[in-house]
């Protein structure tokens, strides 16, 4: 299955919908397609970061670090991160962001940033950790998808709940891009797949729930930007040492 370039998903630009959203203790739907909320193994690493009158997804990688897309945090704005804990937030500011130096707006860019958190650290946010994957995956292989993104395409006040589906690899997986498809529908009619506000959004190997990729965008096989059809994510295998050698610099030393 051939994919035609695909455009971000990242961040949407509703303001009034992003101001409701922000204000309850309990946020409001994600993934569309009718995915189920991601259990508390799950969003114990996921975070919601808001800003720029934006919506995305963040994963924990360290007490004080956490990973998402780069085109996310374009903006000079203020961000800030929620991250859940039942029914209680925490608003975490933010210290600074680092987006990779290779990052453009091509769909085969390393879309990836570090977001360093200002103290003090969130106790309820647990680093996922990375997978041992080195090979490219294979056609049919499974995969977790987390996000925050909006329920229903175009619907702002369907955000804010965090959900996670199981989707399978597709389309000559690389180093550099992995698209993943609902299985029950293989990117012929809309099912399963992220959404405006599920960039940056965890991807995690069904096997052992092991942090392999990062979501960027999404569309359909004929490059259109629809939701629910084609999930594309960055593997992190390529840019290892690019994420460790900055977060040791950042002050957030990782396990190699």
């Amino acid at each position: 299955m051939a994919l035609s370039a695909p455009s971000k998903c990242g961040p949407w630009f509703a303001l009034g919908a992003l101001a409701c959203l922000v204000l309850p203790a309990v946020p409001a739907a994600a993934i569309v397609g009718g995915a189920p909320f991601a259990d508390r193994a799950i969003a114990r690493h996921v975070v919601l970061i808001v800003g720029g009158h934006s919506l995305c997804t963040g994963v924990a990688i360290a007490p004080d670090l956490v990973l998402t897309a780069a085109h996310c945090v374009l903006s000079n704005g203020k961000y800030r991160l929620l991250a859940f804990d039942g029914r209680r937030t925490v608003v975490k500011d933010v210290a600074s962001v680092t987006p990779h130096p290779q990052f453009s707006l091509r769909a085969d860019a390393p879309d990836l940033a570090l977001v360093k958190l200002a103290p003090p650290l969130a106790a309820n946010l647990a680093p996922a950790a990375f997978s041992d994957r080195r090979a490219p995956p294979s056609v049919g292989d499974r995969f977790i998808v987390a996000g925050f993104g909006v329920g229903v395409q175009g619907d702002g006040k369907t955000a804010g709940k965090l959900r996670a589906v199981t989707l399978v690899a597709t389309d000559r997986p690389s180093s550099q891009q992995l698209s993943l498809i609902d299985p029950r529908k293989l990117g012929e009619t809309a099912g399963f797949g992220v959404c405006n506000g599920d960039s940056g959004g965890p991807v995690f190997d069904e096997r052992d729930r092991a942090l392999v990729g990062i979501v960027s965008w999404s569309g359909r096989t004929d490059g259109e930007a629809v939701c629910g059809f084609v999930t594309g994510v960055i593997p992190l295998a390529r840019y290892r040492y690019w994420i460790l050698e900055t977060a040791a610099r950042l002050g957030s030393p990782l396990e190699p």
